[in-house]
């Protein structure tokens, strides 16, 4: 007891910032996951069209190098929503290096800047099979539409809406 005072004592000073390890993700086989970047202090990740359009595409490369299903996505001027279905546990993460190390190059190359896009790490929640799924995929598809960026979410060209709906290849 009381070395573990004096250890405590000399290991937490008041006022002393403790880094604490990273949680691991969680990753269940099989089951789809949430994802969501958001832009460093929530700034935009997304300058026009041409920047969607860039992030579109690399998204779609980098799912099928990582053998990630891709379900359902949204592009918000300053965050993105994704939901996939991994194969194993190290394919979400290896999506969004893949994703990242890609746009970010891309996006500081073009608009003359340097440093983070992103807001620390993504997140990811698991989701469950059946109706949570489509629940999930509502919800990232009518993102647009709750920001007041739209007033029906097949008019918002940067989601996977108009391509459920039949809309977009």
């Amino acid at each position: 007891k009381d070395l573990l005072k004096r250890l405590a004592a000399k290991t937490f000073r008041p006022g002393a910032v403790i880094a604490a390890p990273r949680l691991p993700r969680l990753y269940i086989p099989g089951l789809p996951q949430l994802i969501t970047q958001r832009g460093n202090n929530r700034s935009s990740i997304f300058a026009d069209e041409t920047d969607f359009q860039q992030y579109r595409q690399h998204l779609r490369e980098s799912a099928r190098e990582a053998g990630v299903a891709l379900h359902a996505y949204v592009l918000m001027p300053d965050h993105a929503h994704l939901l996939i279905t991994p194969p194993d546990e190290g394919s979400a993460g290896n999506l969004m290096q893949r994703l990242g190390r890609r746009y970010v190059r891309w996006f500081n190359d073009r608009h003359h800047r340097s440093g983070t896009l992103w807001e620390g790490r993504y997140r990811s929640t698991v989701v469950e099979p059946g109706e949570w799924l489509l629940a999930a995929s509502r919800y990232i598809e009518l993102n647009p539409v709750r920001a007041g960026l739209v007033a029906s979410a097949e008019h918002y060209p940067w989601s996977s809406c108009r391509h459920h709906l039949g809309l977009e290849p």
